[in-house]
């Protein structure tokens, strides 16, 4: 691998995404710890953490960057008609911690897992803090509510920093991603991150937009005085 510069604890500056490598596509920075100020400070300038539990901390910034309009998000026919007659409860917000590990949970095509122990407690901290929020997707069974699907990620300004997803009933996850779009659009919030494309994602409407206009369009979302956090809404 080619090298790439290592970051120190006490120092929460990030290289310009620009310097990130083609090869792997959007790697950054290697190291540091992850502080809120660090996290914040990366998701301000179009970065994120990505690795497993036995690597140091990676940072990425892929070029193109995958995104979603909210009010451009595709509702199959089929999505419709399961939205119209779901048995299923949605929230915001109510069980972060539980959607955060179930999204940890390793499906049946992973060896790893890139949600570490050190990722759980940051987005946890960041949670408290107000930043990071969470959609779940509830299913009644035995007289009881289960989670069967969500979603989480960070909100700044006026975009969304989608994180991952998880489903146990067909279609879980993008009943989550439907609610989340709908709320978004309710509060004028224009992109959600989706961060590197996946058919499941572009299935729902994504499109790849070059990184220079992804930086730009979230430091104007995010630098606008005028805009607010989700916690203020």
């Amino acid at each position: 691998m080619p090298d790439i510069p290592w970051l120190e604890n006490n120092d929460d500056r990030f290289p310009d995404v620009e310097l990130a490598l083609t090869d792997p596509d959007g790697l950054l920075a290697v190291g540091g710890e992850l502080s809120i100020a660090r996290l914040i400070n990366a998701y301000r300038s179009g970065i994120f953490p990505w690795y497993e539990e036995d690597q140091p901390v990676l940072w990425w910034s892929p070029n193109p960057r995958c995104v979603l309009y909210p009010d451009q998000i595709h509702v199959s026919r089929s999505l419709k008609k399961t939205l119209r007659k779901t048995h299923l409860k949605v929230t915001f917000d109510t069980a972060f911690n539980d959607v955060v590990a179930h999204c940890a949970d390793l499906r049946d095509d992973q060896e790893g897992t890139w949600i570490t122990s050190d990722i759980m407690t940051a987005f946890q901290q960041l949670h408290e803090l107000g930043i990071a929020h969470s959609v779940e997707v509830w299913e009644l069974a035995d007289e009881r509510l289960q989670l069967v699907g969500g979603l989480y990620g960070i909100a700044m300004g006026k975009v969304f920093f989608g994180e991952s997803m998880f489903s146990r009933r067909t279609d879980a996850s993008k009943i989550a991603m439907t609610h989340l779009c709908r709320q978004l659009q309710a509060w004028s919030f224009n992109l959600i991150d989706c961060q590197v494309h996946s058919e499941h994602l572009q299935s729902l409407g994504t499109i790849m937009m070059p990184r220079s206009e992804f930086i730009s369009h979230i430091q104007g979302a995010i630098d606008d005085p005028q805009n607010s956090l989700w916690n203020e809404k």
